[in-house]
């Protein structure tokens, strides 16, 4: 290896270990959370199937078909220091920690050293990055093997981006968007006698290890992408004109604005006016244009095609993309601002306070801090539910459903009996209600965040497409919950915005006496 090389590694790694550092004194107190939401529904049972079977396809739960390279590094750590939810968080904080490195890596490759530092602490701020950070999902993963492979791609090192760009496959499906993204990029530039041909082998090759899983996930399944259900609710169904125009503008929303990114875009739109900064060696040098457009079409990229593809329009989804833009409005303004130091705190700020804030727009709590809020909310209904109703009929919805018959989610000490319902809209809980000898109390809780006063979830036809195209539904305060049901309400608690109810149901106290 040369000096250079061993130089730059010698960098990232102390790259990595700070940021690991700052991850974990910033979620120290987030470590022993019980598993969240999808955490819960998917990716925590499919590692423990691994860990306890030595499969890579779930067999206490329907294969999703997602690869499996996150998964097994979670059943690895699992293996060595044990099952628990510190465990899982260490594990992801250190993906977290690579994901930022990477981000590192890729700034100093294709601008300098302190415009890295500078975004890879914006990106890091980032809500959705932060709370991403700690949780057993695989998107954050596969976006810091992207940038890895990025950082060598725009190194002119092809066939070492590949293998990071096949990690990333293997990592999370989503993950060959970039790659498709580049060999187009790659097409036009042969087309224009920019780019050599043989320059395309190294990214078509890096869908191998992606294609080879799914041919394995085939064989053992007979589904090539997840099953019949997962497949309908993320493909077939949103594959409509409509719904697609109206996914696009979310999804570059979500690259350029949400949860105070638009801070960082308003601030590089108006540095644009300010002419670049000079110096001894001449004015501050942009970001290559040729980059920068290469940037452009990964984002579009991403937009587009998880316009077409992706039941819920979740944020994490573009975390591959956001830190793309994050990159070069950092450069912007370190090029044209004089005290661009002072306005990189101020939008590092405005992350931070994005953490404990609810925007004033629809959200997922899995974004901020509210996914803790989330979760200390069920922990105390589980545990109001073990204590009064151990032996009782639970009617509830997913992902409590999970939360209260799988222990090992950290919720229960032993399995509740659970009558399932979709959600708690009218119309499922009147069909409930129709049914009522099937149970004897019902814990409700909210399952979207719907903000206070919001116009845009006022908008009549926002409300009607998101009821038809994006499984919108409101669900019922408790009190006409109760009411529906016949029941009482004995138990509630609500946090900024999201609650939790316990209805017990009164044929049931009846049957007691």
């Amino acid at each position: 290896m040369s000096s250079v090389g061993a130089d730059s590694r010698w960098v990232e790694g102390k790259v990595f270990v700070v940021a690991y550092a700052a991850l974990l004194l910033t979620h120290i107190y987030l470590l022993k959370l019980p598993y969240f939401w999808d955490e819960a529904g998917y990716y925590i049972p499919a590692a423990r199937d691994l860990l306890i079977t030595g499969s890579l396809i779930p067999t206490s739960t329907l294969s999703n078909a997602h690869p499996p390279l996150v998964l097994a590094a979670l059943a690895m750590a699992w293996k060595m220091f044990g099952f628990t939810p510190l465990v899982t968080r260490l594990t992801m904080l250190a993906w977290a920690a690579f994901t930022l490195t990477g981000v590192f890596r890729l700034t100093r490759s294709v601008q300098n050293a302190s415009v890295a530092i500078a975004a890879a602490g914006c990106v890091a701020a980032y809500p959705v990055f932060f709370s991403q950070s700690s949780l057993a999902h695989v998107d954050l993963a596969a976006a810091g093997l992207t940038f890895w492979g990025l950082a060598d791609y725009f190194a002119d090192n092809y066939w070492q981006a590949a293998i990071w760009f096949s990690a990333a496959g293997l990592a999370k499906e989503t993950a060959v968007i970039t790659v498709a993204a580049l060999i187009c990029w790659q097409a036009i530039g042969i087309l224009n006698g920019r780019e050599k041909l043989n320059r395309l082998a190294p990214l078509l090759a890096s869908f191998l290890p992606l294609f080879g899983w799914y041919c394995f996930h085939y064989v053992k399944t007979g589904f090539m992408f997840g099953n019949p259900e997962f497949f309908r609710y993320n493909v077939q169904s949103t594959l409509q004109p409509l719904r697609i125009l109206l996914a696009f503008p979310v999804r570059l929303w979500q690259a350029f604005g949400y949860l105070h990114l638009w801070l960082l875009t308003v601030i590089t739109a108006a540095a644009m006016w300010l002419p670049p900064i000079g110096g001894a060696n001449g004015e501050r040098p942009r970001i290559a244009l040729s980059t920068q457009l290469a940037f452009a079409w990964i984002i579009l990229s991403y937009a587009i095609a998880l316009s077409f593809v992706g039941g819920a329009v979740l944020a994490r989804y573009m975390l591959a993309a956001e830190p793309l833009v994050i990159i070069v409005c950092v450069s912007t303004i370190w090029r044209r601002v004089p005290y661009w130091k002072a306005v990189i705190a101020i939008v590092i700020a405005a992350f931070f306070a994005g953490w404990f804030l609810n925007p004033p727009y629809g959200f997922s709590p899995e974004d901020n801090l509210a996914y803790r809020d989330y979760v200390e909310l069920h922990q105390s209904a589980a545990g109001f539910l073990q204590t009064r109703y151990s032996n009782a009929r639970v009617l509830t919805a997913w992902p409590a459903s999970d939360e209260l018959t799988r222990p090992y989610l950290g919720y229960v000490s032993k399995p509740l009996n659970i009558v399932r319902i979709e959600d708690f809209s009218y119309e499922q809980l009147v069909s409930a209600a129709d049914a009522s000898n099937a149970y004897d109390v019902a814990l409700l809780f909210s399952t979207k965040y719907d903000p206070p006063n919001s116009i845009a979830e006022r908008w009549s036809p926002w409300k009607k497409y998101k009821l038809r195209f994006f499984d919108y539904h409101r669900d019922l305060p408790p009190a006409v919950a109760a009411r529906i049901l016949s029941g009482d309400v004995v138990f509630t608690e609500s946090r900024k915005g999201q609650w939790l109810a316990v209805i017990e149901i009164r044929r049931a106290v009846q049957a007691r006496e």
